[in-house]
């Protein structure tokens, strides 16, 4: 086959360029999942301690729901069996295969979908979009278009709920608190990109309202929910006039 030439004329051509400067990420997915006896702490069967919270709070009253980056389905699988419709993606087909067992043994309808999160569009009205572990993986280039997808899945007055990593994580081989650039100087995120507070106020402040934001609870073996100690769990609302993102 002829080589391509290569030649930039778009901006989807610009992010594939940069996707292909970096690892290839569903291979990697796909062995991490396909080894379920590994002691990796979101394997549990369990959903976040936080989107419990949210929903026992009485915010929400069912509605549609989203997942992006669902793993084994542990959160969506909740979700369905507390009134929810939900949608979820991940990009490993290893861990939809996983949440399918998962939800087949809860008999929990969960419509599961292997793929892209950006291969979404134009998907729209979701009462809630939750996101336990997915942006912190994302390479910089593909931010921007993660957060339209996400104020575009919602209607409006929709929430979106996020986890992810906190800086000074060290567990799992650890998630730097680096910028930007230096993903590409590295051309590795290792491990998964930490976000301070602020930084999240910045990427998501004009897009959404911000309901909440702490550290996640600590929960042990013992307890109903997920939890870990080093995540960020954080609440936000679309805002309704559109969004109120800086000239």
């Amino acid at each position: 086959m002829p080589k391509m030439p290569e030649t930039i004329k778009s901006m989807d051509e610009l992010l594939s360029m940069l996707d292909s400067l970096m690892r290839e990420p569903a291979p990697f997915w796909n062995q991490f999942y396909g080894d379920r006896t590994k002691e990796i702490p979101f394997f549990v069967d369990k959903p976040d301690e936080n989107l419990v919270s949210y929903l026992e709070s009485g915010r929400f009253q069912g509605g549609r729901m989203l997942e992006l980056g669902c793993g084994p389905g542990r959160n969506a699988i909740y979700a369905a069996l507390h009134g929810f419709d939900v949608d979820a993606v991940d990009l490993s087909e290893e861990a939809i295969a996983w949440a399918k067992e998962r939800a087949l043994e809860h008999k929990a309808e969960v419509n599961f979908t292997c793929g892209s999160v950006f291969e979404l569009a134009p998907r729209s009205g979701y009462d809630l979009v939750y996101d336990a572990g997915c942006l912190h993986h994302l390479w910089p280039h593909r931010r921007i278009g993660y957060i339209e997808m996400i104020h575009h899945a919602l209607k409006d007055g929709g929430y979106f709920g996020l986890t992810c990593f906190a800086p000074g994580f060290t567990e799992m081989g650890g998630a730097m608190d680096i910028s930007d650039w230096d993903v590409y100087r590295d051309r590795s995120m290792h491990g998964g990109q930490a976000y301070s507070q602020e930084k999240l106020r910045e990427m998501f402040g004009g897009y959404f309202e911000l309901v909440e934001i702490r550290m996640m609870k600590e929960c042990t073996e013992n307890d109903p929910v997920f939890g870990v100690p080093f995540l960020w769990t954080s609440l936000w609302r679309k805002h309704t006039e559109g969004p109120k993102v800086a000239d």
